[in-house]
């Protein structure tokens, strides 16, 4: 008689609750970003106690911020290799923890070089955690949901730099300057356990050797170019250490340029450049974000230095502006699939230069509700501008690219901020912000400031015209409609967007189409846990 089959034992349940995917990565990416996001503008406010306590003047202390911007660049490059080659969630996590470690050594610091020190590894974390998680959050999009993945991002991305002025403000003024980097602790301990217990891994499937000339000249060129945009408005764009630090920063990122060019694996892929739509809206990017936050920057200064207001009442002040981003960006992934990138992203940037040029018109004497509301349609408009560019940016980079992809939109998008800051803080210093009356009694010198809300509004109608030449096309991929309830789906439909997690977490992974002008499926790989 033959034998018996052997039992198979019955597996136990998993105690753990499955969620899916995408719902996994969004929640954790969210989290990180907003306390990545909030941490440049928290930081700003504590400046003063923190000079006061050490005992430095406020031209000093400001190597507070140039040591994790520095930092923040020289990693940012690195990511997205590391990402590759190691897996994004163990590389995201091992950021995260490195970021919130950080955080916790900054708020004990007993002297400025140890804050600056742990500022220093408090970017190397933040350098790592926007590309590699924003190349987790499209790896498990599939494209037709990528304004959905978009409009995840928007929550951090708006709310935490109108957040930081006022919860900073409130922690300084009742606690104490340390507190704002302790208050990264739970959120960044929080965000690490959801993300151990549920968060995927995606692996590219050839990372490439480590392209080592290519990090050493990224990490001198990018890291000398941001310290020169972040000191150079305050100490002069002529002294020897800014021209110094700017021509050798210069020279270095002409040479990373020819390197990464002749090698089969740079680092840095700017070859992705060559694709129209990558190239446009990475440049539409960094235009309109260095207007948004350049003026983010230059909003609080004229309220602090030349209306009077607190550090808390500047940060309400600015938090409409979040609020429009919010509410906006529930219209433009509505109005995307119907109208394109190229027309609401022109759109949006013409309504934010407006808003931006009315503000050259506040005084001390304009009603607080009239500045409101600018913030307000400001927001509202840049929703218009940062959800489709970055929906559009990845319509054509295939899914083993997107981890390069995401390094160089994230690297353009740190260089547009610091030259937006740098930009307009170069106007109000050869402007001047103080003037002197009749009477000899030192008051504030509006013109700068009008002046500098005149440059950026400038900035963004640039970011306007640039956006006509957007390829409505080229994004086709990314601009599937939802069918109305009830009807059947239409050739061409995309599955409902809000379909329940349990099923996304249960279907397989289709198969796409090749891209024009890609060589590579852009089949989705399947997650791991």
């Amino acid at each position: 008689m033959p034998a018996a089959p052997t039992p198979t034992p019955a597996r136990r349940p998993s105690l753990r609750p499955r969620i899916a995917p995408k719902t996994a990565v969004a929640v954790v990416f969210v989290a990180a970003l907003f306390m990545s996001i909030m941490d440049t503008t928290i930081v700003n406010v504590a400046l003063p106690s923190i000079g006061n306590q050490f005992r430095v003047d406020a031209a000093s202390v400001g190597v507070v911020n140039v040591g994790y911007l520095v930092s923040l660049a020289v990693f940012v490059p690195l990511s997205g290799w590391m990402g590759d080659r190691f897996g994004t969630r163990r590389v995201f996590l091992f950021a995260l923890a490195l970021f919130t470690v950080a955080s916790l050594l900054c708020g004990t610091a007993n002297s400025l070089d140890q804050l600056s020190l742990y500022r220093i590894v408090q970017g190397a974390g933040g350098g790592m955690l926007t590309p590699v998680g924003m190349t987790m959050l499209f790896r498990a999009f599939p494209q037709q949901e990528r304004m959905r993945a978009t409009r995840v991002l928007m929550i951090p991305t708006a709310v935490a730099p109108a957040l930081g002025p006022v919860l900073g403000g409130w922690l300084v003024d009742a606690f104490s300057w340390h507190w704002v980097f302790i208050v990264n602790v739970p959120i960044g301990i929080a965000a690490m356990a959801f993300g151990l217990l549920f968060l995927p891994d995606f692996r590219s499937e050839r990372a490439g050797r480590f392209d080592a000339a290519g990090f050493l000249l990224a990490a001198v060129g990018f890291g000398l170019v941001m310290y020169a945009l972040a000191e150079g408005a305050d100490q002069g764009w002529g002294t020897p250490r800014i021209l110094t630090a700017a021509l050798l920063g210069l020279a270095a990122v002409v040479g990373l340029v020819l390197v990464e060019l002749r090698i089969k694996d740079p680092m840095l892929d700017l070859r992705l450049f060559k694709d129209r739509l990558f190239r446009t809206t990475n440049l539409v990017s960094l235009i309109s974000g260095a207007a948004f936050l350049g003026m983010l920057y230059l909003f609080p200064l004229y309220y602090q230095n030349a209306v009077g207001a607190s550090a808390f009442q500047t940060g309400l002040n600015t938090f409409p502006e979040a609020i429009g981003v919010m509410i906006a960006s529930q219209i433009a992934s509505r109005l995307y699939p119907r109208f394109g990138p190229s027309r609401l992203i022109a759109g949006g940037a013409a309504g934010v230069a407006l808003c931006m040029a009315l503000m050259s018109l506040l005084t001390p004497e304009t009603s607080v509700w009239a500045a409101r509301a600018l913030m307000f349609g400001t927001g509202f408009s840049m929703a218009h501008v940062f959800m489709p560019a970055q929906t559009a940016a990845f319509a054509t980079v295939s899914p083993a690219a997107t981890g390069r992809a995401s390094t160089l939109f994230n690297a353009q998008r740190q260089l547009g901020s610091a030259i937006g800051v740098a930009l307009l803080g170069t106007v109000l210093a050869g402007i001047g912000t103080v003037t002197t009356t009749a009477a000899g009694t030192p008051t504030a010198n509006l013109t700068a400031y009008h002046a500098a809300f005149l440059v950026a509004s400038g900035l963004a109608a640039v970011a306007a015209v640039v956006a006509l030449f957007i390829s409505d096309r080229d994004a086709a991929p990314t601009m599937v409609r939802k069918p109305p309830a009830g009807a059947p789906a239409e050739a061409g439909d995309s599955a409902p967007v809000d379909a329940p997690a349990e099923a996304e977490a249960e279907a397989p992974p289709a198969a796409e189409e090749v891209l024009p002008g890609t060589a590579e499926s852009t089949r989705e790989p399947a997650p791991t846990a």
